[in-house]
């Protein structure tokens, strides 16, 4: 199905146009018509499948032709990450561009001015929050933020945020929002939290599940059957011998990101850290020496697995074997992008490790590739997925054993009531030649949330229709495909 298929103003489709997006993504097919009718959606699929454009997109078009307040917090979105609520932002940048609706992103480890600066773009009243559940709590205790009006609640990454332990303060941020509203949660998983949190905060949902993909064909998955003590060296190998240009790392816990980057700068390896200790300011740098092949490897925890998009991954290693074979295809997902090719290496002790590695194998319905350690680093264990090798696994006699068969914009810009902007992000503009100060009446106190009948809007559709030119310069719209 194409975007123009849907019931989508113009002036969105221009951008998504801008955006060379034409095609709906199964998710983006199944819930933006339901998002559209006004009802309440719990939306399974994982990363990479264009989630934050199926509740991006309906949000953006109910807001400008629906009758909600130009001064008020209309849309929430809450996101596990700082860098994930920057890409949403990002995106909701590119998807507003000739679009009177502004946005802000809000989050934690920016210090003080910060804070105030978003305190600043909360009060005036953006019309998308995204932020991470603690540093919204945080504002909304100051008593200075009013979410009395918001009409639409979305959760992206619902289960990423559970893993966090921000359930408390996703029910506490529910507690100041109106009982009239329309909430949409993401989620890659539906554990069993996740199903109680749907119950308690979402009224009659539609459900749309699409299942988990299996790995592009283009990643050349493998793996090494090791001891725990061999690690180390094997990731070393891997950064030394086998990398071409980015790699990530993936570590099962922040201590571990800890420890391996220590190590591999011990031994003269270029190697950046990710993880949840890090401030704001040395996230960005991190994130921009990487990107900039100012190192040469990423050491992160899932905080990076899910909803960062980074292109030229050249090769993903998992460190430690992912919990679930959906956090492995997120992981070895952020490689062989944009048609590109790509290497996934994951490295697996004996023990509970195998035993994981044999449940992902059985979701992929393949055998994973097994290489031979490199030479002089000894022996690997047997390879018993069945839990044969709980305690390492007889020795195989030798080392073949294992083998295996919006554009960027600078300055203040006005927002929609022509108003000045101060918060992190200006809001978007609308296009140019557009009353900057169009209002939109009030919404009745108790008025229904969804959307208006289409005899009340303003028209969506022009007749005969024409496309927005694309630019080459950076005058258009941007893509950002991390979602």
């Amino acid at each position: 199905m194409k975007f123009e298929d849907l019931d989508l103003s113009d002036d969105l489709l221009d951008a998504l146009y801008d955006m060379h997006f034409d095609e709906c993504t199964p998710i983006q097919e199944q819930a933006i018509p339901l998002a559209l009718q006004g009802r309440d959606l719990i939306a399974v699929a994982q990363t990479g499948t264009g989630k934050t454009a199926a509740y991006l997109l309906p949000v953006i078009d109910m807001i400008t032709y629906g009758d909600y307040p130009t001064d008020s917090i209309n849309c929430v979105v809450m996101s596990p990450t700082r860098e994930l609520a920057q890409q949403i932002d990002r995106q909701m940048e590119g998807f507003a561009y000739y679009m009177p609706v502004s946005s802000i992103a809000v989050y934690g480890g920016a210090g003080g001015e910060e804070f105030s600066r978003q305190q600043h773009g909360l009060k005036t009243g953006a019309d998308v929050v995204i932020a991470t559940p603690g540093r919204l709590l945080a504002h909304l205790q100051t008593g200075m933020v009013d979410l009395s009006k918001v009409a639409f609640f979305i959760l992206d990454e619902a289960d990423r945020m559970l893993d966090m332990g921000f359930y408390d303060d996703i029910m506490q941020i529910v507690k100041h929002l109106p009982a009239e509203r329309q909430t949409l949660m993401f989620s890659a998983t539906m554990p069993p939290k996740i199903k109680m949190m749907a119950k308690a905060i979402l009224r009659d949902p539609a459900e749309v599940k699409i299942a988990v993909s299996r790995p592009a064909d283009k990643i050349e998955q493998s793996a090494y059957i090791c001891n725990e003590a061999q690690k180390s060296a094997l990731l070393e190998y891997l950064l030394r011998h086998v990398r071409t240009s980015r790699v990530i790392v993936f570590a099962s816990s922040k201590l571990s990101v800890k420890d391996l980057s220590r190590s591999l700068r011990r031994k003269g390896l270029k190697v950046g850290e990710m993880h949840s200790d890090l401030e704001q300011q040395q996230r960005d740098e991190v994130m921009l020496d990487f990107k900039a092949g100012r190192i040469d490897a990423l050491i992160a925890t899932d905080i990076v697995a899910r909803g960062i998009d980074i292109e030229d991954i050249s090769m993903v290693v998992n460190y430690d074997v992912p919990r679930t074979a959906e956090d492995y295809v997120h992981r070895v997902g952020r490689t062989a992008r944009a048609n590109a090719g790509g290497m996934a290496v994951t490295l697996v002790a004996g023990g509970r490790e195998q035993q994981k590695f044999g449940s992902i194998e059985r979701f992929l319905e393949k055998e994973i590739l097994k290489n031979p350690l490199p030479e002089g680093m000894g022996e690997a264990p047997a390879y018993r997925p069945d839990g044969g090798g709980r305690h390492g696994g007889r020795r195989d006699g030798g080392r073949g054993g294992n083998k295996g068969g919006n554009r960027s914009r600078s300055g203040e810009k006005p927002s929609k009531n022509g108003k000045s902007s101060n918060s992190p992000k200006s809001p978007n503009s609308p296009r140019a030649g557009k009353p900057s100060d169009a209002k939109r009446p009030e919404k009745p106190a108790n008025a229904p949330v969804a959307a208006p009948a289409a005899d009340s809007r303003p028209a969506k559709r022009r007749d005969n229709r024409h496309r927005h030119p694309r630019s080459g310069n950076n005058s258009a719209p941007k893509a950002d495909k991390g979602e």
